[in-house]
């Protein structure tokens, strides 16, 4: 089992990657000119290695976060050390909004499952948007109500469906175009990775793969998998086994 480093992660200094990110995001393209000095202002890029935390269950929130390139898993441990995977993100991104918004310690673990860049904005910038931006509080909702849709779906498939079609919804729910709509198709991630994602083994994971391949719906890459049918995996998803 893969435990979580301890490794401080690094502050980027990449002001141009950092501004981009953000404008290009969807509540960033609805600030005016004057909101987004303000967030560019206070946000900063990290880098988190392999293992490292993002965050940890039980911290007092002080960021949002944004996944500029990577992998990672949100996770629970048990108190006899038994760790359960949430969700996993892997297309650029936003979350840890909830923690924020409800000023509590955050309930899970936030770990890069490969080195990560993440973009911050600090919580008292989060919060001056919502106090401010009434476009920004819309792509906020919008973005929290793509979440609690994905939530859902994740615990109706898991009671109802088998392992191919939970590997099938995972890999569908990385393309989340509600959240952050994906620039591509090809997906940098290994099956390993997907293993920890759908709670799966990674042989069982493989055979999943494979059948969604011989369906036509992606093709398997040394490093990774490109989604040929987007639509077409998603309804793969819905179907009885």
């Amino acid at each position: 089992m893969m435990q979580p480093s301890v490794a401080t992660p690094t502050l980027l200094r990449e002001p141009d990657a950092l501004a981009a990110f953000i404008g290009e995001s969807r509540w960033g393209r609805v600030l005016e000119p004057a909101e987004m000095h303000r967030v560019l202002e206070s946000a900063t890029a990290r880098a988190v290695p392999e293992s490292g935390y993002v965050a940890h269950m039980g911290e007092a929130p002080t960021h949002w976060f944004g996944l500029m390139n990577g992998v990672l898993k949100m996770s629970v441990t048990s108190a006899d050390g038994r760790v359960s995977t949430l969700s996993g993100l892997a297309t650029p991104g936003w979350f840890g909004e909830g923690s924020l918004i409800k000023r509590e310690p955050r309930r899970y673990d936030i770990v890069a499952l490969r080195e990560c860049r993440i973009a911050l904005v600090p919580a008292a910038t989060f919060e001056w948007l919502r106090q401010n931006s009434l476009p920004f509080n819309h792509a906020l909702q919008h973005l929290m109500n793509a979440r609690l849709a994905q939530f859902i779906g994740m615990l109706e498939h898991g009671r109802l469906l088998g392992p191919d079609a939970r590997v099938a919804r995972c890999l569908a729910s990385l393309f989340d175009p509600e959240q952050e709509p994906a620039q591509r198709l090809a997906l940098d991630v290994r099956q390993a990775e997907v293993a920890l994602l759908c709670g799966l083994s990674r042989q069982r994971v493989n055979r999943a793969l494979q059948r969604l391949r011989e369906d036509g719906l992606l093709e398997l890459e040394p490093r990774g998998m490109t989604v040929l049918n987007l639509e077409g995996l998603r309804a793969w998803v819905g179907r009885a086994e």
